[in-house]
C-alpha cells in the first residue's frame, strides 16, 4: 500500500489543511471524550491567534472549561500538537469554548486596571494571583502604555504572578 502525500506552499492551502485538521481531530477528542457538545469554526484567521479560532458549545461545554481553564488549555494543546503532527508543519489556532476565553480576557483586564489604580493611589505594589503565560502576558499587555505603573513577573513555574508596580 502506498500512501501519497501532497505538500503545498501556498498558505491559503495549508490553512484549509489545518482547519480540516482541527475540525478532524476536536471531533475524534469529543467523540473519545463522550461529551455532548458541537465544534463550529469561529473565524478562520484569528488576528490574535495567528490561526483558526474554533468554538465549542453545549450541554457538557463545562466539563471542557475545567478548573480556571485548565482542561480547555490541555484541550487546545493537544489538538495544537495533533494538528501538526498530521499536517507537518506548527499549527497556530485556539480553542474556545462558550467564549471562555474572551469572558477570561476582559475579566483580567478589568482587573489589571483596577489594581493598577489601587497601586496609583496607595504607592504600593501588588502582587496578583498565580497565572499561567498567556493571562500574564494579558496583563503585561493590558497595562504596558501605562505612565502610572509597570509590570513585572515574579516567581517559578505554576507559582509565576505578575507584579504590578507604581512608577
Amino acid at each position: 500500500v502506498s500512501k501519497v502525500v501532497v505538500s503545498s506552499s501556498n498558505k491559503e492551502d495549508s490553512s484549509v489543511d489545518i482547519i480540516g485538521a482541527a475540525r478532524e481531530t476536536i471531533d475524534e477528542l469529543i467523540s473519545l471524550m463522550d461529551v455532548d457538545v458541537m465544534c463550529n469554526l469561529r473565524q478562520a484567521e484569528s488576528k490574535e491567534v495567528g490561526g483558526p479560532l474554533f468554538e465549542i458549545e453545549g450541554d457538557d461545554s463545562g466539563l471542557l472549561i475545567g478548573r480556571k481553564g485548565e482542561t480547555l488549555r490541555s484541550l487546545e494543546f493537544m489538538v495544537r500538537f495533533l494538528v501538526s503532527r498530521k499536517t507537518g508543519e506548527r499549527a497556530n489556532l485556539s480553542v474556545d469554548v462558550e467564549g471562555y476565553d474572551d469572558r477570561r480576557r476582559q475579566s483580567l483586564s478589568n482587573l489589571a486596571n483596577r489594581v493598577a489604580q489601587r497601586v496609583v493611589k496607595t504607592g504600593r505594589s501588588i502582587e496578583l494571583e498565580p497565572m499561567n503565560p498567556r493571562e500574564r502576558r494579558l496583563v503585561h499587555i493590558t497595562l504596558a502604555e501605562s505612565g502610572d505603573v509597570y509590570t513585572e513577573s515574579s516567581g517559578i513555574g505554576e507559582g509565576r504572578r505578575v507584579v504590578i508596580l507604581p512608577r
